[in-house]
């Protein structure tokens, strides 16, 4: 998860958040009304940051379903960086999104735009979303309730509602991201999407799909407010002869993202404040 902070705080894109990002635009293209409908390719898609587990994997191929995971590559990161470290003004995000909160429920309306943060505060633990070019307030509830189930919390998800019965404390909030960022260091990294499908054909539906989401803009939203550019750098085919029922496609994508720092915040969107006088802590609070 990435850190939110005020103003004058470091913000660093890291593997996770490019992955959570690579991630959320394949729900998205998947699954345009969130996950509690029926796919764009028919069958039931798992979408998830890392590697497959073996027996999960055989069970559901069993049942139809395919897997589509998210994970960096074995190639080692690239430092690129190359431009002063300059202030740059960020464009304000022109998207509406709000939340509703009603004790463990939020429910999402409005329209999306990258620049807008969605986030989640359950019993301390912050679960932050970076809004992307093709989300919607279905498909932000969605992502959100995956990373929810991720953390290992119960979500009961409907269109743009979510509810986290068990939470002893909930929060919800929708913010602007920077306003203005400085670029420190920028590294390029290989990331891979994997389509493991039951059948040649649901591969060769889903692939296709994927792929055009991807390359459909040439940045993609981080956390804290910066973007990444996405290009293209190889495609493999592999029928696993050991499984007949697996057959498998991988997506790689070179990606380059900043480390920035941040100037200022016009709002956090989910942290703790530690109040001080003269070293004296007086009180800790969450936000």
């Amino acid at each position: 998860m990435a850190d939110f902070c005020c103003a004058g705080g470091a913000l660093m894109a890291d593997q996770t958040d490019v992955e959570a990002a690579l991630a959320s635009i394949v729900a998205n293209v998947l699954y345009p009304e969130g996950t509690a409908t029926a796919s764009v390719v028919g069958p039931d898609c798992k979408i998830y940051r890392g590697w497959p587990m073996a027996p999960a994997l055989d069970t559901d191929l069993a049942k139809g379903m395919a897997h589509i995971s998210v994970s960096a590559t074995d190639a080692p990161i690239r430092n690129v960086t190359r431009y002063p470290r300059v202030w740059q003004s960020l464009t304000p995000p022109t998207g509406t999104l709000t939340v509703n909160v009603n004790e463990v429920s939020a429910s999402f309306f409005g329209t999306c735009s990258p620049g807008l943060l969605a986030g989640v505060l359950v019993d301390g633990e912050a679960y932050p979303y970076a809004v992307q070019e093709n989300d919607s307030a279905a498909t932000v509830a969605s992502n959100l309730a995956v990373l929810l189930r991720e953390g290992g919390w119960i979500v009961n998800y409907s269109g743009t509602s979510l509810m986290v019965p068990e939470a002893t404390r909930f929060q919800a909030r929708v913010v602007r991201g920077m306003q203005s960022l400085q670029e420190v260091r920028r590294q390029a990294q290989d990331f891979r999407v994997a389509m493991w499908c039951p059948t040649p054909m649901l591969r060769d539906m889903i692939a296709p799909v994927v792929d055009a989401a991807l390359m459909k803009n040439n940045f993609i939203a981080l956390p804290d407010g910066s973007f990444a550019r996405l290009r293209f750098a190889n495609s493999l085919t592999t029928d696993e002869s050991a499984n007949a029922s697996l057959y498998r496609r991988d997506l790689m994508y070179a990606v380059e993202y900043p480390t920035t720092y941040a100037q200022t915040t016009p709002a956090m969107l989910l942290g703790v404040m530690t109040a001080t006088v003269n070293s004296a802590v007086l009180g800790t609070y969450q936000s």
